[in-house]
C-alpha cells in the first residue's frame, strides 16, 4: 500500500518528496499522512472528521477531486468533479460489480469492512494531467476500509462490553437479595439500630449495581460498594466471616470498568466460603506496581481446581459460575487488551486468589 501511495505522491508534486507543504522527508510525509488519515476516520464515513480525510486523500493522490461515499451516496467531498461527471452513475457501476471502475480522468474504488461493500472512493483527475493509476487508487481504498474497519472493531467492543455490564446487571442474585432481606428482618426485633444500618446499606449496594453514571468509576466507588456487600454478607453469616481491606491511597483514584470488582467478591462468597465449615475470611487488597494497578481478592474457602477455574473463565464452566468471572474477564480484555485478563490462583481446599492487574492511566478509561 505505501508503496503505491508513495509513488502518487512524489508525481504528484514534482519531486517535493512529500504531502504539500509538509516540509518532511517523502517517506516519513506519506507515513504521517497515512496515519492521520485512519485518525481522521476513527468515527467512520459519517465522523466529524471524514472531511479532513477527504482533504488528506486528495493530496496524497495529487488530485483534483476525492469523494467518499456509503451505500446511499456522497458523504464527503473536496474539489471539483471533472465537469459533467455522472457521480451516481459511477458509484452503481462499482456498487453492481465490487472492483475498480476506470473511466478517464475518474477512477473508483470499492471500499469493503469484513468482507462488505462499505462504501466507495471516488478519485477525480490529477493535478499534473498524468493519467490515474488503478493500483494506486484500489490501494488507497484498502487504506480507507482499513481505518473503517477498525472503527468498528472498537464500535462492536463498546458494544460488547455494554452488553456484558448489562448481562451482569441482571444476574444480580435473587439469593443474595432475599437472604439480605430475611437478615434485616431477623434483626429488627433483635437489634433495630443495626437493622436500620443494614437496610441503608443494602439500599447503597442496590443503588449502586443499577447506577448509570457511566462505564468507569473510581477504585475509591467500587470498594465502597463491595465493602457494603461485603457487611450484608457478614451479617447473613452470623457474624463469622472475617473481613480484610487493605487499599494503598495511591490507587483510590484510579479509573476502573464498573463492577469488577464486586463480582469477584461475590463468587468468592457464593462458591469459596457458603461451602466451607466454619468461619471464613475474605481479603480485599490494592496496591500500585509500577504503572499498574493492582487487586487482588482472596478467599479461604474451599477452592477449586485450576482446570475449572480455566473453564470458568473461557466460559465453558458450570453456568451457574460462568456469569461473575468469565463477564469480568471478557470486559477487561476488551478494555485494556488481551493480556489483562483475571489470574485465578487455587486448590481445592486451599482457597481462591483472584488478581486484577490493570494500567494505572490508559486513553478513554475516565470517570463522568
Amino acid at each position: 500500500m505505501l508503496r503505491g501511495s508513495w509513488r502518487g505522491a512524489r508525481r504528484g508534486r514534482a519531486g517535493r518528496g512529500g504531502p504539500a507543504g509538509s516540509g518532511l522527508p517523502g517517506t516519513i510525509g506519506v507515513l504521517r499522512e497515512v496515519r492521520l488519515i485512519g485518525a481522521d476516520l476513527q468515527d467512520g464515513l459519517h465522523g466529524s472528521r471524514a472531511l479532513a480525510a477527504v482533504r488528506r486523500i486528495r493530496r496524497l493522490v495529487g488530485a483534483e477531486a476525492v469523494v467518499l461515499a456509503d451505500l446511499d451516496g456522497p458523504v464527503a467531498r473536496h474539489g471539483a468533479l471533472p465537469q459533467g461527471t455522472d457521480l451516481d452513475a459511477v458509484l452503481a457501476q462499482v456498487y453492481e460489480h465490487g472492483t475498480v471502475f476506470r473511466k478517464p480522468p475518474l477512477c473508483a474504488a470499492p471500499l469493503l469492512v469484513a468482507d462488505e461493500l462499505t462504501g466507495c472512493l471516488v478519485v477525480g483527475g490529477s493535478a499534473d494531467g498524468r493519467a490515474l493509476d488503478e493500483a494506486e487508487v484500489a490501494e488507497v481504498a484498502e487504506l480507507v476500509s482499513q481505518a473503517l474497519d477498525h472503527t468498528e472493531l472498537r464500535s462492536a467492543r463498546a458494544r460488547i462490553a455494554a452488553a456484558d455490564l448489562r448481562t451482569l446487571r441482571a444476574q444480580i442474585s435473587p439469593h443474595f437479595v432475599h437472604n439480605s432481606l430475611a437478615v434485616i428482618a431477623a434483626h429488627i426485633r433483635t437489634d433495630p439500630g443495626r437493622a436500620r444500618r443494614l437496610l441503608t446499606d443494602f439500599a447503597d449496594y442496590l443503588r449502586y449495581s443499577f447506577s448509570t453514571a457511566g462505564d468507569y468509576v473510581t477504585v475509591a466507588d467500587e470498594l465502597q460498594a463491595t465493602q457494603t456487600y461485603l457487611e450484608l454478607q457478614r451479617a447473613r453469616f452470623d457474624d463469622r466471616m472475617e473481613i480484610t481491606v487493605r487499599m494503598a491511597p495511591e490507587i483510590l483514584p484510579v479509573a476502573i470498568p464498573f463492577l469488577v470488582v464486586q463480582p469477584i467478591v461475590e463468587n468468592a462468597v457464593r462458591h469459596g466460603l457458603e461451602k466451607k465449615a466454619g468461619p471464613g475470611h475474605i481479603g480485599v487488597s490494592g496496591f500500585g506496581e509500577g504503572p499498574l494497578c493492582v487487586i487482588e481478592i482472596e478467599d479461604d474457602g474451599v477452592g477449586m481446581e485450576p482446570e475449572l477455574a480455566r473453564a470458568i473463565l473461557a466460559g465453558v464452566g458450570p453456568p451457574a459460575r460462568n456469569v461473575g468471572l468469565a463477564n469480568v474477564d471478557r470486559r477487561l480484555r476488551t478494555v485494556y487488551g488481551p493480556e489483562y485478563g483475571l489470574v485465578i490462583e487455587t486448590a481445592p481446599g486451599n482457597g481462591t486468589k483472584v488478581t486484577i492487574r490493570v494500567p494505572r492511566f490508559m486513553r478513554g478509561v475516565v470517570t463522568e
